[in-house]
């Protein structure tokens, strides 16, 4: 097993094409993480550290900015605005017939379209966030009072931030190894955990030491839980018909369908996040205006936001309900029943075509529930520890770990394959 191991990492670095890849991928995250310490124009950092340290809601949303946020550098708002730019998409196969056809139907040229509409679309996101973060930083104190000419132009620039950041993940996917988009993410939370870990260190006392071994040892379990449930799955028998061409016997082998617990991935935790900031960002901005009605819901939700309990108790269902709306974007036991009846497939003891679908169907959403479960309460963990202990330090810990665990796991296959390739 150990030499196996030591053979594959040799051939890593050794062989040209994989080492040509992983310096691809290492030069691509140090321009990200250079990037990411370019700061906007007037920032406060005093204030921002404050008002950081005081919104977890915001302390969550930098992870999926790759840490650039905390920093207000030029890339803020990460890869954000193409993420939900392609979530939008996936929920368009299920409305519009004419994007389902093209994601699906026409191979790799409707992949490729259906990246190009994502791209656009997350040009007027971009300008959009960029404005609401913007004026919520800067009601805030944390940005000074800008001409509109000025404001227009940081607007322009964190919207370019983002797209540059884009195209670096999609350079990293199509030239490195692993996908970019999650690799850029991953490296904000590894970045930003030297600076966590020592102001703990520097704020603990001894009173705070088996609390800290507390969380530790909860780390390591959660982390083990994450691994276990990410490669958990239900496998779902499959039998080929037999078939007799001429004197030869053909078909009659076995296989399974494998059906993922944590099919959806952090893809719910996402959606909810959006759907949480988008009324404090609406609000915020309408509450400038000066309606008092807009200004008493904007105190309102912020009150709301902060509260650990009722926060994580929505939070919590909006986690377990988009878990199982992706998955059903991207799971569809229809299509899958029509595959298996036209390869000559079944599922022994239930009747091809729609009997096969119900039952793939009542599979998935039993599969999909526990998986669901564990998502939000991976996601909540945090609320959860705020309430009981007050502690702060952790807040992005589940979610976080959920982020690193599978990005380690993918990446690792990803190695795996490309070592296999060259073995043989």
């Amino acid at each position: 097993m150990f030499n196996s191991f030591f053979k594959k990492l040799k051939l890593t670095f050794t062989d040209p094409e994989i080492r040509k890849r992983v310096f691809v991928v290492l030069a691509a995250l140090a321009l990200f993480r250079f990037l990411a310490v370019i700061p906007i124009p007037g920032v406060d950092y005093t204030r921002l550290a404050a008002f950081f340290a005081s919104n977890q809601f915001l302390g969550l949303l930098n992870i999926f900015s790759g840490g650039g946020l905390s920093h207000l550098s030029i890339v803020m708002l990460g890869v954000a605005p193409y993420i939900n730019a392609s979530i939008i998409m996936q929920v368009a196969t299920m409305v519009f017939p004419g994007v389902k056809e093209a994601y699906f139907e026409e191979g790799e040229a409707g992949r490729t379209k259906f990246i190009q509409w994502s791209r656009v679309l997350a040009v007027p996101l971009a300008i959009l966030q960029g404005i609401g973060f913007l004026v919520l930083l800067k009601n805030q104190g944390i940005l000074p009072q800008l001409p509109l000419l000025l404001f227009a132009a940081n607007v322009a620039l964190v919207a370019a931030g983002s797209f540059l950041l884009t195209w670096i993940g999609e350079l990293i996917t199509e030239f490195g190894i692993g996908n970019g988009v999650s690799l850029i993410i991953f490296a904000g939370i590894v970045a930003g955990l030297p600076s966590s870990v020592s102001q703990s260190l520097v704020t603990a006392t001894a009173a705070d030491i088996p609390a800290y071994l507390g969380f530790i040892a909860l780390g390591l379990a959660v982390t083990y839980a994450v691994v276990m449930v990410s490669d958990a799955e239900r496998s779902l028998p499959i039998a080929y018909a037999r078939a007799t061409r001429g004197a030869a016997m053909q078909g009659g082998a076995a296989t399974y369908l494998p059906i993922r617990i944590l099919q959806a991935g952090v893809v719910p935790i996402i959606f909810a996040l959006s759907l949480l900031l988008l009324p404090q960002m609406g609000l915020t901005m309408l509450a400038a205006v000066g309606v008092p009605h807009l200004a008493a819901a904007s105190a309102w939700y912020s009150a709301f936001i902060s509260n650990p309990w009722e926060y994580g108790a929505i939070y919590f269902l909006l986690v377990i309900l988009f878990t199982y709306f992706y998955t059903a974007i991207t799971f569809d036991p229809h299509r899958m029943a029509e595959d298996l009846q036209k390869s000559g497939a079944f599922i022994p003891g239930v009747r091809p075509g729609q009997e096969t679908e119900k039952y793939i169907g009542a599979v998935v959403n039993r599969v999909t529930l526990p998986g669901a479960v564990f998502l939000g309460l991976l996601a909540v963990a945090p609320s959860i520890i705020q309430g009981v202990t007050g502690v702060t330090a952790f807040l992005v810990g589940g979610t976080a770990l959920l982020i690193v665990v599978q990005v380690v796991l993918d990446l690792a296959l990803k190695i795996d394959a490309q070592v296999s390739l060259r073995e043989y």
